[in-house]
């Protein structure tokens, strides 16, 4: 929809559809249907009366015939997939899914939003090889002593001077935000009680959710506007691969009733396609789904500043149904004046054919590097020679020749927090209702000693040795660096490997029982680290590989898995450095 004084003309996308009508709701909720005409595969209508604060969403009806991709319900009320503002937060009921019944108590209504002014977006602010923060709002900012409370949750909090200082302690380059446009919760999780706390299950790609930004778009601009101003950017993570309408028994919500056929990918067989493991696959292939992604971009780049863009499962991205380098996305994005110049992040795999592709996304784009994060683990617990680790410090040529493409972590959203990598030997996923059968189940951990929470001062002491190893490992390293929040100073989600569905005080951050000790340890390395940007983005040549003794790395130093360790001097750089670590001392010296 397109805001034309006087009033709004809406466009909507349905071209199997026999009807599609415009829903307005009154400010007593009254429900007034406008058929819309059509114009080609899409459905127009000019409303006069149609303004900023108006409440809507659309009906359309056709054959329900699943065999052959089509999905109509005109029972079902249906929000505008690109609505950009939703009056409630949407919330899993399963008349959602029912055939003929209908929904419009249950779904939120669009809002036509005020004009805001178009942005002139300046370059990105981020800083090659730079810190990237990952944040997830709620967990971030719920329980911190000095943010008052009505802000706790919201985008509009990091904003708050305590977060400010915070993120500028940590000299970070950019906030990562975990997705803030609006979810659903997936079906299985209401009757247990739990909710989605992640949001990687979206429905409308550019409607912000109105519990994680109650201000809309005006928040989030303030908020980027703010970080900006302290020198930091923001990049939003975008679930583009799939949506919260899932498989055949999910809720119709938005685009399964006007196109799902054209708009999910089906196999031969008329079947959904499930790459995501979340149900429903979104088509690529498609030039009006690659569309709804670049608008997508545009509109936040545009009306916000966002300074990038993390693709969750962004394999999907390029399918059709295969994996290909030369997808036509990737040139799309290039060749747009607003988005050619983002910073672009891939998570490179999804779960179809052929989907691990870390290292085969384009030259200009940088790419989650998990073989960084298992290797580094491996190296620390001992199962992993100095020759990976060496490779991973330097870049992970092995991956991406000499171009500064990974963004390295120890730790991630998704899996053990840097502290219970170091205090668990499984996964302990019980909140999570599934019989302690979801997350992965094979990831390089170690308990120190002792399964949890321990007070022997020994395994305390080998943890804390630890961290500071994976951490002192990860800040030397050639590249970007990711570092999820609250891992500066020990958060710990008690094992759980999965906490998607835990919007509690298991994933809240404690600020109050902070390890200030090993944030401080953080803060140091970032400074050390910040004094060597951006020449630290790529690994530093000429220089000396090093034994521990101070002589030169040999042939069989580097392959033999007994090897405790070795040291780097960097010769080519201003100011210079030298690394040297040091397995049995458990120990990482970055000197000057």
């Amino acid at each position: 929809m397109s805001p034309t004084p006087p009033g709004t003309t809406f466009r909507i996308r349905a071209p199997h559809a026999e009807s599609v009508s415009l829903c307005l709701f009154d400010a007593a909720d009254r429900e007034t249907a406008h058929p819309m005409m059509r114009e080609g595969e899409d459905w127009t209508l000019h409303l006069p009366e149609a303004g900023p604060g108006t409440r809507y969403g659309l009906r359309a009806s056709g054959p329900f015939a699943p065999e052959q991709g089509h999905r109509f319900d005109q029972s079902k009320l249906l929000v505008d997939p690109r609505a950009q503002l939703l009056d409630r937060r949407f919330a899993y009921d399963p008349r959602l899914a029912a055939l003929g019944v209908d929904t419009a108590d249950l779904v939120p209504r669009a809002v036509i939003p005020a004009p805001l002014p178009p942005l002139d977006p300046a370059p990105p602010c981020f800083t090659p090889g730079g810190l990237i923060y990952e944040v997830n709002v709620r967990a971030l900012t719920m329980l911190h002593p000095d943010i008052p409370a009505p802000l706790r949750g919201t985008v509009g909090a990091l904003a708050h001077p305590a977060i400010l200082a915070h993120l500028k302690k940590l000299h970070v380059s950019a906030v990562e935000l975990m997705p803030i446009t609006a979810w659903i919760d997936e079906r299985h999780l209401p009757p247990l009680g739990l909710t989605n706390a992640w949001g990687y299950n979206p429905v409308v790609p550019m409607a912000l959710d109105p519990g994680l930004c109650p201000g809309g778009l005006a928040e989030l601009r303030a908020t980027v506007a703010a970080l900006h101003a302290h020198g930091i950017g923001v990049l939003l993570d975008l679930v583009f691969n799939h949506t919260g309408e899932s498989d055949v028994f999910g809720p119709t919500l938005s685009l399964r009733g006007l196109d799902n056929r054209e708009t999910y990918a089906h196999d031969s067989k008329g079947h959904l396609v499930n790459d995501t493991g979340c149900g429903n696959t979104l088509d690529f292939a498609r030039p009006h789904v690659r569309q709804l992604a670049l608008e997508t971009l545009r509109h936040f780049v545009r009306l916000c500043g966002i300074d990038g863009f993390r693709f969750d499962l962004a394999p999907v991205m390029a399918r059709a149904p295969g994996f290909a380098a030369d997808a036509p996305i990737f040139a799309e994005i290039a060749a747009d004046p607003v988005l050619a110049d983002r910073v672009l992040i891939a998570e490179p795999w999804d779960i179809g054919p052929g989907g691990y592709q870390l290292g085969n996304f384009p030259a200009n784009w940088l790419e989650w590097n998990d073989r960084y994060r298992d290797d580094v683990r491996r190296f620390w617990r001992g199962d992993a020679g100095v020759g990976l680790l060496a490779t991973r410090l330097a870049g992970s040529t092995d991956l991406f020749g000499t171009a500064p493409r990974s963004v390295n972590f120890v730790a991630a959203h998704d899996g053990m927090t840097l502290a219970d990598t170091l205090a668990w030997s499984g996964r302990h996923n019980w909140a999570n209702g599934e019989e302690n059968r979801d997350g992965h189940g094979g990831e390089v951990i170690w308990n120190c000693g002792a399964e949890g929470p321990s007070e022997d001062p020994a395994i305390l002491a080998h943890r804390a040795a630890d961290a500071r190893a994976l951490l002192g490992t990860l800040f030397a390293s050639a590249g970007a660096i990711m570092l999820t929040a609250g891992d500066e100073f020990g958060r710990s989600q008690q094992g759980n490997n999965n906490a998607y569905c835990q919007d509690n005080h298991l994933t809240w951050l404690d600020w109050a029982g902070r390890d200030t000790a090993l944030e401080d340890h953080v803060a140091a390395l970032a400074a050390w680290r910040a004094a060597r940007l951006p020449a630290l983005c790529v690994f530093p040549e000429p220089g000396a590989w090093l034994t521990l003794e101070g002589a030169a790395m040999t042939v069989p130093d580097w392959e033999s898995a007994e090897t405790p360790g070795l040291a780097y001097r960097a010769a080519a750089m201003e100011p210079a450095y030298a690394v040297r670590i040091d397995r049995p001392a458990r120990t990482v010296q970055l000197d000057p």
